[in-house]
């Protein structure tokens, strides 16, 4: 594997960090203002682009838009995933493994399908 095909990974990693901390980090603070959640969570969300801009623009060189989207989503399950459990102490119940579980079965189909 080449740095074009690692990079991209680590990059949407932190993308990812940092994009779920603006999309749900607040929940922890229901008792602040809408409109400063809003400015806190668009404040993260250029953090955010700054990962998410390269990881694209870089990875474009050796994946395809479709592999790159889905990787994305995959990373964004899996950081989620930790999140809800070690920072908002929600479960990670059956459902959600089998439903993750068969978003993962889609990425392998775009990955390495039989088609």
């Amino acid at each position: 594997m080449t740095p074009a095909h690692i990079a991209p990974v680590l990059l949407l990693v932190a993308s990812n960090v940092f994009m779920t901390f603006a999309w749900y980090g607040h929940l922890k603070f229901p008792d602040r203002a809408l409109w400063i959640v809003v400015l806190a969570s668009w404040t993260i969300a250029l953090v955010e682009y700054c990962f998410a801009v390269p990881a694209n623009r870089i990875g474009h060189r050796v994946y395809s838009a479709a592999e790159l989207k889905t990787m994305q989503e995959v990373i964004t399950l899996v950081v989620f995933a930790a999140f809800s459990v070690m920072y908002l102490k929600e479960p990670m119940t059956l459902n959600h493994a089998v439903g993750f579980g068969f978003i993962a079965l889609g990425a392998f189909f775009v990955f390495r399908g039989p088609f």
